[in-house]
């Protein structure tokens, strides 16, 4: 077992499976040193824990809710390098984080949102964890989901 997925297990998030491709695409794509994965959904065995629009009203996602869900999606974003490259010890930059949030016009708290994956990334690869982050507010994201998130990662 590799360092980082021993990490994982510590954390209290296994990698799991990665999550099947719900339309025309790949989990991952390999570029030179670079890893590119396809936006991952929140899926915990096959489902969505929560769906709909993110906001602060009864009936939405709670910000905190959403921001669990975003350190999910990260983690199937993991399961989608470890695909392309066979180990996550060979990571050697988490590059780029991408994250879109499913949310009423109101709601402005996204970056705190996307956190959730950031701040995952920074406790499993630590120094090698901090990178460059976009954090975009959506009216719909697919199968309803409130958050979705990509990365890119170097690896050797």
């Amino acid at each position: 077992m590799s360092q980082i997925e021993a990490r994982l297990i510590e954390l209290g998030h296994p990698l799991p499976e990665v999550a099947k491709p719900v339309a025309a695409y790949v989990p991952s794509v390999v570029t030179g040193n670079l890893v590119f994965t396809s936006g991952q959904l929140p899926f915990v065995a096959g489902a969505l824990p929560a769906a709909g629009k993110v906001g602060t009203s009864e009936g939405l996602v709670d910000p905190a809710v959403a921001k669990d869900l975003a350190k999910l999606c990260a983690l199937n974003a993991l399961a989608a390098v470890k695909l392309a490259i066979g180990d996550l010890d060979r990571v050697t930059r988490v590059v780029k984080v991408v994250g879109f949030v499913a949310s009423v016009p109101e709601f402005t708290g996204q970056p705190g949102v996307i956190n959730g994956a950031s701040e995952f990334l920074g406790e499993v690869f630590g120094d090698k964890g901090i990178h460059a982050r976009s954090a975009v507010g959506v009216p719909v994201l697919p199968l309803d989901s409130a958050v979705e998130v990509e990365i890119v990662v170097e690896f050797e």
